[in-house]
């Protein structure tokens, strides 16, 4: 076969394997179960940090409200944001946790937090939330993890194989996803032969951990490539009226998305939504980015609901960190991690209710502090995964999916 044709099989495969690639050496075994409702999780990530005091814990009249109204909600007494009224008439169906702390800062830092239940530690790479899931959940061709509109999180000591599968933009074609249309079915097959043969004769004078886990993840890609279940990243063969619930958004249609993948077995699947940096203009950008937020998740909970699905699917809306009750010169509202709010539903969440609260201003939480460690204990237990289960790291520390805090015994 000639070098061109060579050249030309290696960089197809890696084009499609790198989507799901991450360093990292495969761990052995698999992450126990043991009870937990939900078989997956849909998380909705806000990425900058969305301002809980505009959205879920408004503080209206107060030096800190800046000009949120509030609207009344589907539970009695609780009021949140004008700028969610789908999600005010489904609250009901939702545990609003308000008193989330952490003392992460630093966007990468408390990304790395909230997607690990790990601070980050010199040495050591932990694998997120969904490369546990993955882990211990995920069959069939489709990836375990897969990360809609934002990179999601690395696998760490798990391995490539359980690294998410990136979708950027899920209003377009998934990039190498399928092969050229003028590529028959037989020189597909056959480039996958010569690869194979590539890859043995590599291994062979280049053991490694990171050559063992290329080939898994080329395997795993090609195996997805060829499946007929590789039609569930196609939003065109859902309804149109359905897709117009959704809204027109990508955060919307990544919803839509993340349905069809839960639908079809993949068990942790993360719907990104950037742009909640808001240091500068918080109450203008606020208001736009609530838009997709309210349209594209109230029709997520309705439709797993009536796909029979939310029982089964733990649904969770958090981000990096919660913003400043203070506002600051530029109309902005700076990082705040100290005090944040998340919603879950689904998935044996026990939903219709408010966990913790702040003070008038939302400077601190006076009622039920919450740990991003209770947290993912929490969501770890609802998906049946042992949270104390341990790992071995490369230099032979034990590695944990949670270090310390409790479940939070009214959410489940």
């Amino acid at each position: 076969m000639s070098s061109t044709r060579r050249s030309f099989l290696c960089l197809s495969l890696a084009a499609l394997a790198s989507s799901l690639a991450q360093p990292g050496a495969r761990a052995a075994g698999s992450t126990s179960t043991r009870g937990g409702r939900a078989k997956a999780c849909i998380l909705l990530f806000m990425h900058g940090g969305a301002s809980q005091l505009d959205t879920f814990d408004p503080k209206p009249g107060r030096p800190t409200g800046g000009s949120v109204t509030t609207i009344s909600t589907a539970l009695p007494g609780v009021a949140v944001s004008q700028h969610l009224p789908e999600l005010a008439r489904r609250l009901d169906r939702v545990a609003l946790v308000r008193s989330l702390t952490a003392r992460e800062g630093n966007h990468d830092r408390a990304r790395y937090l909230m997607h690990t239940g790990q601070p980050p530690q010199g040495g050591v790479q932990h694998p997120a939330l969904g490369a546990w899931v993955a882990e211990a959940h995920a069959t069939g061709p489709l990836p375990g993890y897969v990360a809609i509109g934002g990179p999601g999180q690395g696998p760490g000591l798990l391995g490539a194989a359980r690294a998410p599968f990136v979708v950027g933009d899920p209003t377009q074609p998934v990039r190498n996803l399928m092969p050229p249309a003028t590529v028959t079915r037989e020189r597909q097959r056959d480039r996958a032969e010569l690869w194979r043969t590539m890859q043995v004769g590599f291994e062979r004078t280049h053991a490694s951990p990171q050559a063992t886990a290329h080939r898994t993840v080329v395997e795993q890609a090609l195996a997805m490539r060829s499946s007929p279940d590789v039609v569930t990243f196609d939003l065109e063969r859902e309804p149109t009226a359905l897709r117009d619930r959704y809204g027109a958004s990508a955060f919307g249609q990544g919803c839509l998305m993340a349905r069809r993948l839960v639908q079809a077995g993949v068990p942790f699947v993360e719907v990104g939504l950037p742009g909640w940096d808001t240091h500068e203009n918080n109450e203008d950008r606020v208001r736009r980015l609530c838009g997709p937020l309210d349209t594209g998740m109230s029709a997520l909970l309705d439709d797993l609901e009536a796909t029979g699905l939310l029982d089964e699917t733990l649904v969770v809306w958090m981000g990096d960190f919660g913003r400043t009750p203070r506002i600051n010169a530029r109309g902005g509202r700076d990082h705040y991690p100290a005090v944040s709010s998340v919603l879950l539903a689904g998935g044996g969440i026990a939903g219709g209710q408010v966990v913790g609260a702040t003070d008038a201003d939302g400077y601190e939480i006076v009622d039920r502090p919450v740990t991003v460690a209770d947290l993912v204990r929490t969501i770890a237990t609802a998906l049946g995964l042992d949270p104390t289960e341990t790992r071995q790291s490369p230099g032979g520390r034990p590695i944990s999916l949670v270090d310390g805090g409790s479940v939070i015994d009214e959410l489940l």
